[in-house]
């Protein structure tokens, strides 16, 4: 019966470890604004995700200024001028100013019901390039407008079944991890074979591990599959890989505290078995 019980204990431990791992990624990475920004920064550097920020800026500031017989100058001079400083830290700050105001709007979403989809309003990129061609003396440029362009980077259909999820695993973020430790604990702790049982929580543990991977694996492709025709499929791909980032580092981690502590074990009893 305690080796039935062990053996079940670390099935559990083993089905649970991706589930830890989403539920405390959901409440504490995702839902979190400061590392929601701290995640998505990097793309400010991200060729794709640059080039959408670019063209969908560029077309909302040429659209909005009448230069007359000028126009195709005013337009290269502006395309000219977000290229240039798209490669700033005065973009890479007006971009986590950005996503900073994304979280808030998507967390709205979730709580409120109201949105369907994941967008990133490009204001704050908008008016410090007009400030800098306003600075250079570029023509026309103080006749850009306060202009709100909201570049959409994912979508959801169902948003009353998101809610809810995301609900759910903000709650299980809090306990879920601690379950899983204390099962694999008590896994060890009931067995009637200890060193075993840690060989076996291990391995485990590392089965888990390869099941994150390819939850995560897996979501990226049917989410990516999904996107409309006017969503730039590189830079959603790159959103999705730096907002999961945490997830498959910590697949890598339990992995790696799988496999030693499975190894660990085997060690030992090879070596008690050596005269």
């Amino acid at each position: 019966m305690r080796t039935f019980l062990s053996a079940t204990l670390i099935v559990l431990v083993t089905l649970l470890v991706p589930a830890s791992a989403v539920a405390y990624w959901a409440d504490h990475e995702l839902g979190n604004a400061d590392r929601y920004t701290a995640a998505m920064s990097p793309l400010a550097e991200d060729p794709a995700v640059q080039g959408v920020v670019v063209t969908q800026a560029g077309r909302a500031l040429a659209g909005q200024i009448d230069a007359g017989p000028f126009q195709d100058t005013v337009d290269d001079l502006i395309g000219e001028a977000l290229r240039s400083f798209a490669g700033t830290p005065a973009y890479r700050t007006a971009w986590d100013a950005a996503n900073r105001a994304a979280h808030a709007a998507f967390l709205d979403a979730l709580t409120t019901g109201h949105g369907d989809a994941l967008t990133i309003d490009l204001a704050p990129v908008i008016a410090q390039v007009k400030s800098e061609l306003v600075g250079d003396g570029v023509p026309f440029a103080d006749r850009i407008p306060e202009t709100h362009l909201s570049v959409k980077v994912m979508e959801y259909d169902n948003l009353g079944a998101l809610r809810k999820g995301f609900h759910m695993l903000q709650i299980a973020g809090v306990w879920l991890p601690l379950l899983t430790l204390a099962l694999a604990a008590a896994a060890i702790a009931v067995a009637v074979r200890r060193r075993r049982a840690v060989l076996a929580t291990g391995i485990g543990l590392a089965v888990g591990a390869g099941l994150l991977w390819i939850t995560v694996t897996l979501c990226r492709r049917l989410a990516l599959d999904d996107l409309p025709t006017d969503v730039d499929r590189p830079a959603a791909a790159a959103v999705y890989d730096a907002l999961t980032a945490w997830l498959r580092t910590t697949a890598w981690i339990v992995l790696a505290i799988g496999l030693a502590a499975a190894l660990g074990a085997w060690l030992a009893g090879r070596l008690r078995r050596t005269p």
